[in-house]
This record gives structure tokens, sequence and C-alpha cells, in this order.
């Protein structure tokens, strides 16, 4: 809030601005370019928006939600770019992966998706929120396979397939040096301690939302 309220004003300092031609200068106080701005991002967030509207097909939509667990998001707040990335990369995984079943949709799918690393009480709380299409091409790639006008894919199975891809990915990091751990979590370096973090993260339930439903 402090930075949209001080956007453009004298408590972020200034440039001079100078016409090559006519010399005329002015002086212009410097933008926060703080994500939340309207000044600064309405512009992109709305351009953003628009494209993706042009996208869309004439079908009916799915809101899908990933969620990290509090653990692993406490590794997610110390390694945001890799942990963030795996996130991306396992929740597209596992969609993919199970729309293409023949016994689930039996589709290639697409996905659009969008990081949020904070809660409703603006503590950290990393996830995608992922907007998908209810149906997509067939396998061989020659027609459109419609999906349930009120069912995307079985949660339970979506939640299990996503947790088993990003631990294997965070497992991946972890052997390449690709992690850092610092302050409560400088134990988890010594990899038996880390080993016993993926086991826990295994055994319990990892959430995912679909459009009201959740597992």
């Amino acid at each position: 809030m402090s930075a949209i309220v001080a956007c453009r004003t004298a408590a972020l300092g200034g440039h001079v601005e100078a016409c090559d031609d006519c010399g005329v200068a002015r002086i212009t106080h410097n933008s926060c370019r703080n994500r939340h701005c309207p000044k600064c991002q309405g512009v992109a967030r709305a351009q953003w928006l628009a494209a993706r509207q042009a996208e869309l097909l004439a079908v009916p939509y799915f809101h899908v939600v990933f969620k990290l667990p509090a653990p692993i998001a406490a590794i997610a707040f110390q390694n945001k770019a890799i942990v963030y990335a795996i996130l991306f990369a396992a929740s597209a995984e596992a969609m993919t992966t199970l729309a293409a079943n023949p016994r689930r949709l039996g589709a290639q799918i697409g996905v659009v998706a969008v990081l949020h690393t904070w809660g409703q009480t603006l503590t950290h709380h990393p996830h995608v929120h992922c907007v998908v299409p209810s149906g997509g091409l067939s396998l061989d790639g020659t027609r459109w396979v419609a999906g349930r006008p009120n069912f995307f894919l079985a949660v339970k199975p979506l939640s299990r397939l996503f947790r088993r891809l990003f631990l294997e990915r965070l497992r991946a990091a972890f052997d390449t040096k690709g992690l850092g751990f610092f302050g409560d979590l400088t134990h988890l370096a010594d990899p038996s301690a880390f080993a016993a973090c993926l086991v826990a993260a295994q055994r319990i339930d990892w959430i995912v939302y679909t459009n009201g439903h959740k597992g």
C-alpha cells in the first residue's frame, strides 16, 4: 500500500526528461512498479487479460487450484524461483497426463496458469490458479473431445499425481544442489533429513480444488 501511495511522487525521487530538439526539460517522478499498482501495472494487466480472452474457445472452462502443504511452502519461501517453476511444471503435467488417459478424458488439453504466492490473509501461501477447457484434441489430433459439462477430472487421482510429480522434481533439485536452506530449515541440507521431509510430505494429502471439488 505504501508503494502505491508513493507512486509518482517526490517520495520516490525523479528524473529529468529533455527534448533533443527544443531543449525543453521537465522533472518526472519515478513510479513504484509494484504489481498491485493500478497506475503502473493496470494497462499491462488489461492487455494480458484481453489477449487471454481472445484465446478462449466456445466451450465451458474449469477453475483448478493446486496448493503446496506448509512444510513444502517453507522450502519454497527460501527457493522461490526453482520451487515455483516446479509448481507450474508438476501441476500442468498432472492435468495433461491424467486428461490424456483414455479412461479419463482421452484428450490433449491446454492450460493457463497464474501463480499466487500469498493467501487471503497476506501470508506466504504459494499456489497456482489454472483455467482449463472442458475438453481437448483427440490423442491423434484429428477431432475435438468434449468433456462432461460439470466434471473435469477426479480430484483425488489428480492431487496424488501432482504430489508425486512435484516431489520427484524437488528431489532432483536437491540432488543437483539446486536448493538452499537457511534459519529454521538449515537441517534440511542433510540428505537424510531432506529425505525424511519428503517421506512426510508423501504421507499427507495435497489440496487440489476443481470448481468447488476438493481432494
